[in-house]
């Protein structure tokens, strides 16, 4: 967990994700070598790394803040709605089965990278956000978010750059919206995880105590810097650049889904 949490708390502050992306597998396969119940690992990896979003995405958004790279605006029109999916998501998940989420993770990450990589970035992209796109995309994002265990930002970095926010300005912007996402999935896997009587070792639901008390102090360290380093990077770097981490992520979840 200790080296685990280095790499999640830089890409979190990199990409604006919040850090889910990567938390979600790792716990995975880290409370599969425990052997937790096989019936509950997805459920508990994802309810986790919401908690450990919390406070790793205020690092984040604090330090993308002082470059200017949030819009607090979008976060007050968009941002209900995207709590409304998140609740409805996270009804959904409890429904599931671990294999079920696995693919459901799989199909969203390798549809979002390919939106990314495959966008003419030279385009001249639609210059507003108006009410209707930000109820659909914001249920949408939250619902999504929900089973995946992520603060969203891959599905609204692509949005918020479709809508014409420059790259940075989304990951900051997304960054933000995945703080909302968290403290609301969180809770929602506490209360499930509870309901279900799930009984889950050395945790309280869906959300593992020990996981949370060591990913939290080096994530939030690590956001700082991942927030700062993408400020100094190409801007049609960075999005390539998050385009084939969502690949990457998307396939070694497709191979765990495989083999499970």
């Amino acid at each position: 967990m200790i080296i685990t949490a280095f790499p999640v708390g830089f890409f979190a502050g990199l990409f604006g994700i919040g850090g889910g992306l990567i938390t979600v597998p790792f716990l995975f396969f880290i409370f599969e070598s425990v052997n937790i119940d096989r019936a509950y690992l997805m459920h508990l990896s994802v309810g986790t790394s919401f908690s450990i979003i919390i406070p790793t995405a205020i690092s984040s958004v604090l330090t993308h803040n002082k470059h200017d790279s949030v819009d607090i605006k979008i976060i007050k029109n968009y941002g209900i709605f995207v709590i409304i999916g998140v609740l409805f998501g996270t009804i959904f998940a409890s429904l599931l089965d671990t294999k079920s989420l696995l693919l459901f993770f799989t199909i969203i990450v390798y549809f979002l990278g390919s939106y990314l990589l495959n966008t003419n970035r030279e385009k001249k992209l639609k210059s507003n956000f108006k009410l209707l796109p930000r109820v659909i995309f914001g249920f949408i994002s939250g619902f999504i978010s929900a089973p995946m265990g992520i603060g969203g930002a891959v599905m609204n970095v692509p949005v918020l750059r479709y809508f014409g926010y420059p790259i940075n300005k989304a990951i900051g912007s997304a960054a933000a919206i995945g703080f909302i996402i968290a403290c609301f999935g969180a809770i929602g896997f506490l209360t499930s995880g509870s309901l279900l009587k799930a009984n889950l070792p050395m945790s309280l639901g869906f959300i593992n105590i020990p996981a949370f008390l060591i990913f939290i102090p080096i994530t939030m360290f690590m956001a700082r810097i991942g927030a700062n380093t993408v400020h100094k990077i190409n801007k049609s770097k960075v999005q390539n650049m998050f385009g084939i981490f969502l690949y990457i992520v998307g396939t070694i979840f497709l191979y765990r889904y495989l083999s499970f």
